[in-house]
């Protein structure tokens, strides 16, 4: 079991890795089409770059569930890993920016890696220690649910703070609100 859980869990980060750095771009590929727009960036802020992470993981771990066999606690392993990237993106960027003071890109596409890697890190140790997991199935889809319809509805009517904001223009969202 193991080496599966280890096999899943690097083929994992794989996956993400590439659909997440294709997210990036494919917003302008589609000539920004309003429904690509809602799964992945439609411009440079912090925000729409944790789509690039949540999407992709929340996508591979569906395909996982329906073609792989599942350790017992797989739906909070797979709900940790979620919430341990998608926290991972925006605390790493902050902390640096703010250590620092500079916003450096090829660091920030770092972190997207780097918080790639921390949430199959978090899927292997839950998953590992096998312990009780005090969360249903249910409870941990809905939460996602409703993180996925915010990913949305903050694409088009992003809340004007920093995390919204894009640094190249200073606009939030899809719309390009000021």
């Amino acid at each position: 079991m193991k080496k599966t859980v280890l096999f899943s869990n690097f083929s994992g980060f794989v996956f993400v890795s590439i659909v997440g750095t294709l997210l990036h771009f494919v917003f302008d590929w589609s000539h920004q089409n309003i429904i690509v727009g809602m799964f992945s960036a439609v411009n440079e802020s912090i925000w729409e770059h944790v789509k690039l992470l949540f999407f992709p993981l929340v996508l591979f771990f569906i395909i996982q569930y329906k073609f792989a066999r599942n350790p017992q606690n797989a739906h909070c392993a797979n709900f940790y890993a979620v919430l341990a990237g998608t926290t991972a993106i925006p605390a790493l960027y902050y902390l640096y920016t703010g250590a620092l003071g500079v916003n450096i890109d090829w660091f920030n596409i770092l972190i997207f890696y780097i918080s790639s890697a921390i949430s199959f890190f978090a899927r292997y140790k839950t998953i590992k220690n096998k312990g009780n997991c005090y969360l249903s199935p249910a409870i941990t889809n809905t939460i996602i649910a409703i993180i996925t319809l915010l990913f949305i509805i903050f694409t088009f009517m992003p809340v004007h703070i920093p995390l919204f904001i894009d640094p190249l223009d200073q606009t939030y969202g899809y719309f390009k609100s000021t």
